[in-house]
């Protein structure tokens, strides 16, 4: 079995181009049965946001795997083949499972150490898992790669500091106004700066939001996605005059806030004092409105040292991470080395059980006199006697897992102890309950 990473992402594609090959949420289950019931994938799981579409399959060989995967993309998108094939980022074996704990662990972010996209695996893990397109390998995987990725962000500070200019923004306002959670936020603009502010602002429990743009479908929809209030551009020094902190990014060439307009403003709140941040380029804020009174202004400059320094912070910490998937990398080998000896391992102890069981009931039958507890004790002595003769052949096979010449030694373990035909049955009731599990999601995708 082989673990397989298709990536579509922000650092191949513009938005334009992902948003070609984004599935919207009423979709998902339907593509997630679609990617399952491809020829050679066993398991699948599919995450895409705004940012990336990520597929993780599971497939009974590598190439045909991502001929397949590829061909779904291409076919469910109706694009070219050979232009999905362009932008896929695939990954295969060690590399896919190493990108999946990175892009958990936020590593792979555009924000490096952020959160969100933590939240968005495990809800793309829940509904595979729901959806019955995820087996033993997934399951374990997207389970170890969360755990780390909490582990990481517990035991390191790479969440601590702020590496965008929006996100730095919000963090300056937190340092100025120690109680931001009862401040009024208005936000000036609608494109994607804005929206990451008044992610980071939400997230931090500010409620009392207000957005004000040019094109009100885009601005109310902002508005509305994040529980805040619309306002239209020409009531912009009214709402000056009702706010604390202001986060400005537009597109605009000339000045959005004058000097005139702030100064109208402080006329009806003197005593109150106003936080102004400038995230554009160019500027939206005229300059001079930092000689009025009790109105502090920042800009992209003021902003930039505070994030560059915060992400050479956050690249260390981030190497810590890295150093916990890698650990954990080697121990999910491990355990699907262990999958392989498995049927070997569990044939001998069957057939040392199926030995004991014939053993003690000739012992029963000649000696039909013994006690219940002389037959305990019999028994437990004779289970005891199989057990010490397994240890050392037991542990030998379980070396076998890591050894990629260990096919040999296994086939000789089997014929040493006559089990080929009991490890023979094991495999075919593990594919045979691997077929049936196919069967029954196949049913369910034409149901």
């Amino acid at each position: 079995m082989h673990v397989v990473a298709l990536s579509l992402n922000y650092r191949n594609l513009d938005v334009e181009d992902r948003e070609k090959v984004t599935f919207e949420e009423e979709d998902l289950k339907d593509a997630l049965h679609k990617i399952r019931g491809q020829k050679s994938i066993l398991e699948s799981v599919l995450l895409s946001t705004c940012n990336r579409t990520e597929l993780y399959v599971v497939s009974d060989q590598v190439h045909t795997g991502v001929y397949y995967t590829q061909k779904f993309l291409a076919d469910y998108f109706g694009l070219d083949f050979d232009e999905i094939k362009t932008i896929t980022e695939v990954r295969e074996g060690d590399d896919a499972i190493n990108h999946l704990y990175r892009v958990t662990a936020g590593l792979d972010s555009m924000v490096v150490g952020e959160t969100q996209i933590l939240g968005q695996m495990r809800d793309a893990f829940i509904e595979a898992q729901e959806e019955h397109t995820t087996g033993k390998l997934l399951n374990r995987l997207f389970q170890d790669a969360m755990a780390v990725a909490k582990r990481g962000h517990t035991e390191t500070e790479i969440s601590k500091n702020a590496v965008s200019i929006s996100y730095a923004a919000v963090e300056l306002a937190k340092n100025v106004f120690k109680n931001i959670k009862e401040k009024r936020i208005l936000v000036v603009g609608a494109g994607e700066m804005a929206e990451e502010s008044l992610l980071n602002l939400t997230s931090n429990g500010i409620s009392d939001v207000t957005v004000i743009n040019r094109s009100e479908p885009s601005g109310r929809q902002l508005a509305e996605k994040y529980g805040g209030d619309y306002r239209p551009m020409n009531e912009l020094t009214e709402c000056l005059k009702e706010t604390d902190i202001v986060i400005s990014s537009t597109r605009a060439t000339d000045f959005v806030i004058t000097s005139d307009m702030v100064n109208e403003a402080m006329r009806s709140r003197p005593d109150e004092s106003l936080l102004l941040i400038d995230i554009a380029l160019p500027r939206d804020i005229e300059p001079e409105v930092t000689n009025i009174p009790n109105v502090y202004m920042y800009n992209v400059d003021d902003l930039n040292g505070l994030v560059d320094s915060n992400l050479e912070s956050r690249l260390k910490e981030a190497e810590k991470i890295e150093e916990m998937i890698d650990e954990s990398v080697d121990a999910f080998n491990g355990w699907v080395d262990m999958q392989g000896v498995r049927p070997v391992i569990q044939a001998m102890r069957k057939k040392a059980l199926d030995i004991h069981e014939t053993t003690f009931q000739s012992v029963l039958n000649k000696m039909p006199d013994l006690s219940k507890r002389e037959q305990t004790v019999i028994s437990k002595h004779m289970k005891s006697i199989i057990n010490q003769m397994l240890r050392d052949p037991i542990t030998y096979t379980k070396e076998l897992a890591g050894d990629k010449k260990g096919g040999i030694q296994l086939t000789e373990l089997e014929k040493l102890f006559g089990i080929e035909d009991i490890v023979q049955e094991i495999s075919e009731e593990e594919t045979k309950k691997a077929l049936e599990k196919n069967e029954l999601i196949k049913e369910k995708q034409l149901n």
